[in-house]
């Protein structure tokens, strides 16, 4: 440690309830920051991953809850640049009691590797069992459940229950809570319905999927049962839209506590060298440049900064990961987490708050000549 440090450190020690205070203020306020701006940051980098996608979501214009005819899957197979077609059934659940909902959804077998850029694993089981399932991760830990359980969900909108075994898991998907079994285990259960509420459509190109997406919408149109499609990332997109004024509200808010805080510290900084004029007069006569008492204010003040903004950044980046086990927690954002480029920003931040909250009273108290600065102390 060199004497420039070393002196920096005592002077900070010289009022350790006052840094200590400080040092919490800052990190509360840029923790309040990198969460904040972690939702829009986060939800730009999920339409972002399915900008490129190749996948289109088809569905009734009349509502989410609506099906479609089963039988419009070959229909969309045979349209140019079409590659797969998978039929979504939305069975709906209870694990156990009310409050253990989430999504379980089926489909067919053969249409699986439709989603194997989710980090699907035990896909050949679930080809070959009938009363196969695939669970997301936030969902097995939220039961703790394993591969190989057997679990019975019960029916809320299908008068029925399924007896399920868990055969592999979901890594990633557009929620980390839910579940994908075998359609022809839900045909034979409801009596073979013959419906969907969804296709996933998968195209050759993503160039090509507008054009795909308008050319199914026209095949259907003016049929009892009409579609509206759109790509994976619109279909995300008009999710998060909902959230939109929240997000912009959250950086609005993240940005006032981040100039508050600011001010606080610039007086907190102006506190300190107002009490140190003294010591700076004495540094001054017996020869200190007046570049090296800035560089230590101003140095003091930046340690203070940085240490309370990894303070903010650890406690947010370890909240979410709490969250992380309830898997409902936070809705759409329940896989949310601070994003590398936050955390450098909080960072970036709290440097800043460090060296302007302290320059230019440091600056004025270094420049400020000897006699001068003796005549100010008390």
């Amino acid at each position: 440690m060199t004497k420039f440090t070393r002196l920096i450190c005592k002077n900070l020690l010289r009022s350790r309830r006052r840094t200590v205070l400080t040092v919490l203020s800052i990190a509360v306020s840029l923790f309040i920051f990198a969460v904040l701006v972690s939702l829009p940051t986060f939800a730009n980098q999920m339409l972002a991953d399915t900008a490129s996608s190749v996948r289109i979501i088809s569905r009734t214009k009349m509502g989410f809850g609506y099906p479609l005819p089963a039988a419009y899957k070959l229909k969309i197979a045979t349209l140019p640049h079409v590659v797969a077609v998978a039929p979504l059934v939305i069975y709906g659940g209870i694990y156990h009691e009310v409050s253990d909902q989430f999504p379980s959804v089926a489909t067919e077998a053969k249409e699986i590797d439709m989603w194997s850029d989710w980090g699907l694993t035990g896909v050949d089981e679930f080809k070959k069992i009938k009363t196969a399932c695939l669970v997301a991760q936030g969902t097995m830990r939220r039961f703790n459940l394993h591969v190989g359980q057997q679990i019975q969900l019960r029916g809320t909108v299908y008068p029925f229950n399924v007896t399920l075994t868990i055969v592999g898991t979901i890594a990633k998907g557009p929620v980390p809570s839910f579940l994908i079994f075998r359609l022809d285990y839900f045909e034979e259960a409801a009596g073979n319905p013959g419906i969907a509420h969804d296709f996933w459509v998968r195209v050759d190109d993503s160039r090509v999927v507008p054009e795909v997406a308008a050319a199914i919408d026209k095949q259907f149109a003016n049929s009892p049962a009409e579609t509206r499609s759109a790509s994976e990332a619109a279909a995300i997109g008009s999710i998060l839209g909902r959230y939109r004024i929240f997000m912009k509200l959250a950086e609005f808010l993240g940005l006032v506590t981040v100039v508050a805080i600011g001010l606080v510290a610039a007086n907190t900084a102006a506190m300190s060298i107002r009490e140190r004029r003294s010591e700076i007069a004495v540094m001054r006569s017996i020869g200190f440049p007046s570049g090296v008492i800035l560089s230590l204010l101003v140095g003091e003040s930046l340690i203070v900064a940085l240490s309370g903004g990894a303070i903010g950044c650890g406690v947010a980046f370890g909240l979410f990961k709490v969250f992380a086990f309830n898997a409902d927690a936070l809705g759409p954002f329940v896989s949310l987490h601070v994003p590398p480029v936050v955390l450098a920003e909080t960072l970036g931040v709290a440097a800043l708050l460090g060296v302007l909250s302290a320059y230019v009273p440091a600056r004025a108290a270094a420049k400020r000549s000897i006699v001068e600065t003796l005549r100010l102390v008390d």
